[in-house]
């Protein structure tokens, strides 16, 4: 299932660039909830998912985008080419 493909491959990139143990960070990992994800591990964070994902945060989706159900939303709709919505 796409969706929940993304989300692992989330929570991989925030355990990668955290660098923490992939147990560390639940689904709704929020900004602040781990020592590492604070301002300097966001915009690593930020600059990761620019790198992986192929997408552009400018500066106000930086400060919306502070938990990872908020970063799945934005890139659920933003993603790669050929990813239908199945929202329904």
């Amino acid at each position: 299932m796409e969706n929940e493909q993304l989300k692992q491959e989330l929570r991989n990139l925030a355990a990668e660039t955290l660098q923490v143990p992939l147990e560390q960070i639940p689904e709704d990992l929020a900004f602040g909830d781990l020592p590492q994800w604070d301002s300097l591990g966001h915009m690593d964070l930020m600059l990761a998912l620019e790198a992986r994902f192929g997408v552009q945060i400018n500066t106000e989706t930086i400060s919306n985008l502070v938990s990872l159900p908020a970063i799945y939303a934005y890139l659920d709709g933003n993603s790669t080419p050929g990813k239908e919505d199945e929202h329904a």
